[in-house]
C-alpha cells in the first residue's frame, strides 16, 4: 500500500502510473515531496566518504577584515585540501597588477565588474576559496561561484571590523567614495552578504582564527547533514529495540501539520542550540531583526528553510507594520521592575510578534499544489493576530492558504471582538462560537483528529488543515526571540551586566509565552524564575503548586483579562514532556486522562523539577483594578489587565534580589471599559471608539496605538457567522468556506 498524505494529484498520478496497487490518503501527511525530493539532491550532491567538501568547494564570504584569508588556511590544513584566495590566487595574477593598483585605475564600478570577469573565468572544486569583500556584489560571478560550493558569510560585528581595519592601516576599499566612512560602506555591503549566503558563522568578539574555522566546520557539517534536526510528537513512544527507526518529523512539516496525528505537539528531537557567552555578549548592540536572524537560523535547517530566505522573511515581517522600530523595547518601570512592550505590532497584542513571521514560514514549507485551510481557535488576542498575518502574504499564495478563526462569542473585549471581525480580508474569516476559548480548543483537535474529515477534505477538496495557534512550532519558536532580546536590552541599557539573573514575570493562559522564555534560557539567557501569573482562572497556578491538574468542577470564569481566561493550557504538554525525559508514554497517559477524567497528577521528582525553576500566584480582579490606577497614579503608565495581573504576581513573589521582566502583552487600548473603571473615569458607558480616543489624551504612556485608533475610524459593519458549540457544526462550517474559497 502507498500513503501520499500532502496532495490529491499524488493520488491520482499513483492510481495511472501504479493500477494494481492499493492507494489511500491518511489525516497527516507522511510524505513531504519538496523538501523529500531537495533533500535527496542535497544527499547526491555534498555526501563524500572521502572528506568533508567532497568535489564541492567551501567559501568564505565577508567583508574586508573579517579573516577569510586566515581561516580560509587554517580550514585548508585541517581538510588537506586546496586553498584559493580571490585577491592573490586570482585576480593580481590575471591582472599582473595589485588590488590596490587596479582600484586606483580604473575606479570603483568598472573594478567591481573586471573583478567580476576574472572569477567567471576560474573554476575549482574540492578546495576552500576565501572571496573578496566586493565579490558579492557581482551577480553573475556570485552564481557561478554558488553552482559549485557552499558559502559561509563570516559576520563580524560592525565594531569589530572598523578596529581592526583601523589596525591594519586600511583606510579605504572598494566602493568608498570621498565624504563616506567605513561604518557606512560596511552597513551598506551587509545586504549583498545577506543575498548570497548558505549558511552563516557569528564571529563573535575576541573569538580566534582557530575557533572561527572550527565553526565554519560544524557550520558545513550542518548544512550537510540534513536529517540532523528533526521533531518528535510529545506522545512518541521510543522503541524498546535501539535499531527501530524513530518516526520523526522536519520543521517544515512540523510547521505545515501543526499538530501531530497521535494528538501530541511537536518538540525537537535534540535539544535547543546554545549561544555562548561572547556570542551573546556580540548581541548587545544589535537590532532586534538581526537578534532574529542569529537565533532563528540557529533553530531552522536551511533545507527546510534557506538562511538567505530567512532572513528576508524576518526583515519582512518585523519592518514597517510595527510602530516601534525596536519592535519589542524594554521599558523601566520602578524599582527592579521593567515592562517588556510586546504590543507594538499592527494588532497591538504579543501575538504579531510570532505571527508576523509564521505566514512566510508556512508559505515558503507547503509543496507548491496545495490548498491550506488554517483553523485558529482564539481567546481575544490571536485571531486578529492570525488575520493579519495571512493578509500580508503574496497573492499567489493567497489562493491556496486561507484563514478561519474561532473565537468565544460572549468571552472576548468588545474591542477584541471588533478587531477580530474587522480583521477579516479575503482570505480569512472570523466564526463566533456560543461557548468558551476551552471548547474552541478542543474542538478544533478534534477536528485535527478526525481522519475520515480530514481525509474527505483531500480527497473531495483538495485541502489539507493546519493549525497557527501556538500548538505550532512555527508559532511558538520566534516567542523566544523577544525574551532573549529583552535581556540583551538591559544589558545594553547598563542595567545588568551580561550573565547576571533575572526573573521574568508572565500572564499566563495556553503556557506558550512562558514556555518560550524556558527555550530562551536554554539558549543560554541567564533567566532564574519563571514566575506563572493567572487571573481567576488559576489553574495552571494551582498545579504548578500541587502537581495536580484538575478541571472537576472549575468553569471559566470571564475576567478583564480575557486572554488568559483558560482551563486547558496546550503548550504545558511541551514542558512537562522535556522535564520528563521525553517519556512519550507518559504524556500520552496523561492528557488521555485529561481529556477522559477532567485531571491528573504528576509525580513528587516531577512537582520539584517544576518547582525549581517556576513559581505561581494569581490576581483577583480588584487587584487587577487596583494595580493598574496605583502605576498610573506613580508612574504616568498604563498597564492592561494581563500586564496588571503580571505585576500584582510579581510584586507578591518575587523577591527583588534582581531585575524582573514583566511581559506586557497587550496595549490597554484594547481594554478601554476595564482601564477606565480601573483610572475612575466616568465616561464609561461611551461607544468604544469614545472610549479610546479619551484615552489617548490622557498623554500617558506608553503612547496610544495608531493602527488601534485607525481601525476604530472604520466605521464599517463587517459581517461574521455565528456557530452552535457542536463539533459537527463547526466542520460544516470549516467545509463551506474551503467550498467558497478553494472550489
Amino acid at each position: 500500500m502507498l500513503h501520499f498524505n500532502r496532495c490529491p494529484h499524488l493520488k491520482q498520478i499513483a492510481q495511472k502510473c501504479f493500477p494494481s496497487v492499493h492507494v489511500r490518503t491518511d489525516k497527516h501527511v507522511q510524505l513531504f515531496l519538496s523538501r523529500t525530493f531537495a533533500l535527496a539532491e542535497f544527499r547526491k550532491s555534498w555526501h563524500s566518504t572521502h572528506s568533508l567538501v567532497g568535489d564541492k568547494n567551501i567559501i568564505l564570504m565577508g567583508p574586508p577584515g573579517a579573516g577569510k584569508t586566515t581561516v580560509g588556511r587554517i580550514i585548508g590544513q585541517k581538510l588537506g585540501c586546496c586553498v584559493i584566495d580571490v585577491d592573490d590566487d586570482i585576480l593580481e595574477k590575471t591582472w599582473n597588477m595589485s588590488v590596490s593598483e587596479k582600484l586606483q585605475d580604473v575606479g570603483n564600478e568598472q573594478f567591481l565588474e573586471e573583478e567580476g570577469k576574472a572569477v567567471l573565468n576560474f573554476s575549482a572544486s574540492g578546495s576552500v576559496i576565501s572571496l573578496t569583500g566586493s565579490n558579492p556584489m557581482h551577480d553573475a560571478s556570485m552564481w557561478h561561484l554558488k553552482k559549485n560550493g557552499i558559502i559561509v558569510y563570516l559576520d563580524v560585528p560592525l565594531i569589530d571590523l572598523v578596529s581592526r581595519l583601523k589596525f591594519m592601516k586600511v583606510d579605504r576599499i572598494v566602493g568608498q567614495n570621498a565624504g563616506t566612512s567605513m561604518k557606512d560602506l560596511l552597513t551598506f555591503r551587509r545586504q549583498y552578504y545577506k543575498k548570497w549566503y548558505d549558511t552563516r558563522v557569528f564571529c563573535e568578539s575576541g573569538a580566534s582564527p582557530e575557533e572561527v574555522a572550527d565553526k565554519v566546520l560544524n557550520a558545513v557539517k550542518r548544512y550537510q547533514d540534513v536529517d540532523s534536526e528533526t521533531f518528535i510528537s510529545t506522545r512518541h513512544n521510543w522503541p524498546e529495540d535501539c535499531e527501530q527507526k524513530v518516526s520523526t518529523k522536519f520543521f517544515s512539516e512540523a510547521v505545515i501539520e501543526g499538530l501531530a496525528s497521535d494528538g501530541g505537539l511537536f518538540v525537537p528531537e535534540k535539544e535547543f542550540p546554545k549561544l555562548n557567552c561572547r556570542e551573546w555578549k556580540s548581541l548587545v548592540g544589535a537590532t532586534y531583526i538581526e537578534r532574529a536572524q542569529i537565533l532563528l537560523e540557529k533553530c531552522i535547517h536551511p533545507a527546510d528553510i534557506p538562511a538567505a530566505r530567512l532572513g528576508e522573511m524576518i526583515e519582512t515581517a518585523y519592518g514597517e507594520n510595527f510602530a516601534c522600530s525596536k519592535i519589542a523595547p524594554v521599558r523601566h518601570l520602578s524599582g527592579n521592575q521593567f515592562i517588556l512592550e510586546l504590543f507594538h505590532g499592527p494588532t497591538g497584542s504579543f501575538k504579531d510578534l510570532s505571527l508576523q513571521l509564521l505566514p512566510h514560514l508556512f508559505a515558503h514549507c507547503i509543496p507548491p499544489s496545495c490548498n491550506y485551510m488554517i483553523l485558529v481557535a482564539t481567546s481575544g488576542d490571536t485571531g486578529s493576530a492570525v488575520l493579519n498575518g495571512f493578509s500580508r502574504i503574496n497573492k499567489n499564495h493567497k489562493q491556496r492558504i486561507a484563514v478561519a478563526t474561532f473565537f468565544p462569542e460572549n468571552g472576548v473585549s468588545d474591542f477584541q471582538k471588533a478587531q477580530i471581525i474587522g480583521s477579516q480580508k479575503e482570505n480569512g474569516w472570523a466564526v463566533g462560537v456560543k461557548s468558551d476559548f476551552d471548547f474552541c480548543q478542543t474542538a478544533i483537535k478534534r477536528i485535527f483528529k478526525d481522519s475520515d474529515f480530514t481525509g474527505f477534505l483531500i480527497m473531495e477538496h483538495g485541502t489539507i488543515l493546519s493549525s497557527a495557534n501556538s500548538i505550532n512550532w512555527g508559532r511558538l519558536l520566534p516567542q523566544v526571540v523577544y525574551h532573549a532580546s529583552a535581556y540583551l536590552d538591559l544589558v545594553s541599557q547598563g542595567f545588568i551586566s551580561f550573565g547576571s539573573p533575572v526573573d521574568v514575570c508572565i500572564p499566563t493562559g495556553n503556557f506558550g509565552n512562558i514556555l518560550a522564555a524556558v527555550y530562551a534560557k536554554m539558549m543560554g539567557i541567564p533567566i532564574r524564575k519563571f514566575i506563572c501569573a493567572s487571573n481567576q482562572n488559576h489553574v495552571l497556578t494551582d498545579f504548578i503548586k500541587t502537581g495536580h491538574y484538575d478541571l472537576r468542577e472549575r468553569k471559566i470564569t470571564p475576567t478583564f483579562s480575557p486572554s488568559i481566561d483558560i482551563l486547558k493550557a496546550s503548550n504545558l504538554e511541551r514542558h512537562l514532556h522535556m522535564m520528563a525525559n521525553k517519556d512519550g508514554a507518559l504524556m500520552t497517559k496523561l492528557f488521555n486522562q485529561l481529556e477522559e477524567q477532567q485531571h491528573f497528577q504528576i509525580d513528587k521528582m516531577l512537582v520539584e523539577k517544576l518547582q525549581q525553576d517556576f513559581v505561581a500566584d494569581w490576581c483577583s480582579e480588584r487587584e487587577c483594578l487596583a494595580a493598574i490606577h496605583s502605576t498610573y497614579s506613580t508612574s504616568g503608565y498604563i498597564l492592561d489587565p494581563h500586564t496588571a495581573v503580571a505585576k500584582v504576581v510579581a510584586d507578591r513573589r518575587q523577591d527583588k534580589t534582581c531585575p524582573v521582566i514583566v511581559a506586557s502583552t497587550a496595549h490597554y487600548s484594547k481594554f478601554a471599559p476595564a482601564i477606565m473603571q480601573a483610572l475612575k473615569i466616568k465616561e464609561i458607558n461611551h461607544t468604544s471608539s469614545s472610549q479610546l480616543y479619551l484615552l489617548s489624551s490622557y498623554n500617558a504612556l506608553p503612547p496610544p496605538h495608531e493602527a488601534l485608533l485607525e481601525r476604530m475610524k472604520q466605521q464599517e459593519k463587517m459581517e461574521y457567522q455565528v456557530c452552535a458549540a457542536d463539533v459537527d457544526v463547526l466542520k460544516n462550517h470549516v467545509e463551506k468556506l474551503i467550498q467558497n474559497q478553494f472550489i
